[in-house]
């Protein structure tokens, strides 16, 4: 069969169907629920990515925005004979228009039965986050130190951030109030297991423990050593929730269901990013990703014929996630959880309040 173009420079080939067929049709759940997942129109960038940046960073280079009819469009064909539903949210960085992009998603969102986190700034008031909340089909926000101010040079400027720099107790005060979902991507370059990480993550949970706190993509423990030295920590919360969106290593994955148990973890893609085709090798604390497009972080390509058969990034770590919970022996049921289950409960739990 001919290619189908996917998002970008990918495509969906027979390459993506075999592997489909023989590693995940017979074993994902007839129901997805993506609870990690951007959604841009493109034309409400207002500041082009620079090569300078590009260069930084590779997903600088793959992070090009999916508008909601192609996230559509693109959702069906990946994942054949499911049922698709998810939790979306813009960009969280000022090269794009905040406020547009909100209100143009929110309106995709009521077509399309999706759910939706709010892109936040800091800065806002109490009552611009609360107008946000009011719309349709919120669940609550999204939040991330890039959105603190914008540097042209890089999209770093403030990782080393505290939480509270970028989600301020103004917020978290009205947030508990409405019992809002937050999707929190940590700072710190030392990822999750950084002390001010661990005890401010702590603080919100005892302070406002209405609030349903989801870490984004593990905490950034994308390794095993990371993910060893932080998710521990955090293990006693039952009330405190993870998605593990582009998160590829089968023991992460295997590690944080053991360590957190099925019920605290959502799946998410972090799509459209991880519609890239490749792989992911790790080697200690730190990863390198493989891919068949000339980026710039792509210097030390592999032979043609292993490029040939790369598969999609997100289909890499669907087979990670079933090998992890094969590995573990996980009921069905927990399988389902993790999929659909959780998300779908937490979100009917808000809806009841």
């Amino acid at each position: 069969m001919n290619p189908v173009p996917l998002h970008y420079v990918w495509d969906y080939t027979d390459v993506d169907r075999a592997f489909w067929r023989e590693h995940l049709e017979d074993w994902l759940p007839r129901r997805v629920f993506d609870a990690h997942t951007h959604v841009n129109e493109p034309e409400f960038c207002v500041e082009e990515m620079t090569d300078e940046k590009r260069r930084q960073y590779w997903v600088n280079e793959v992070g090009e925005p999916i508008g909601a009819a192609d996230a559509e469009r693109c959702s069906r064909i990946v994942l054949p004979g499911r049922e698709f539903n998810c939790l979306v949210f813009g960009h969280p960085t000022l090269e794009f228009d905040v406020e547009a992009s909100n209100a143009a998603l929110a309106r995709a969102c009521a077509e399309r039965d999706w759910y939706r986190l709010a892109v936040t700034r800091p800065q806002w008031s109490v009552e611009q986050v609360a107008r946000e909340l009011d719309q349709p089909k919120v669940l609550g926000v999204k939040v991330y130190y890039a959105l603190i101010s914008n540097d042209p040079t890089s999209r770093d400027k403030h990782i080393e951030a505290s939480i509270f720099d970028f989600l301020p107790h103004a917020q978290l005060e009205l947030l508990d109030r409405r019992r809002a979902w937050v999707t929190l991507h940590v700072p710190k370059a030392a990822r999750l297991g950084h002390p001010d990480n661990i005890r401010e993550i702590k603080q919100i949970r005892r302070e406002y423990p209405n609030i349903t706190l989801v870490i984004a993509h593990l905490g950034r423990c994308y390794t095993l050593p990371h993910a060893e030295e932080s998710l521990p920590q955090l293990a006693d919360d039952e009330g405190l929730y993870f998605d593990n969106s582009a998160v590829l290593n089968p023991d992460v994955h295997r590690f944080a269901l053991d360590t957190l148990g099925p019920g605290r973890i959502l799946y998410g893609t972090d799509n459209p990013i991880f519609y890239m085709r490749g792989r992911r090798q790790w080697h200690g604390r730190t990863y390198v990703n493989r891919t068949n497009h000339p980026f710039y972080f792509n210097r030390d390509r592999e032979p043609p014929e292993v490029e040939a058969g790369y598969t999609l990034m997100m289909y890499e770590a669907l087979r990670a996630i079933r090998q992890a919970c094969e590995a573990l022996r996980l009921e069905r049921d927990d399988v389902e959880r993790i999929f659909h289950g959780n998300a779908e409960r937490l979100i009917a739990s808000r809806q009841k309040a």
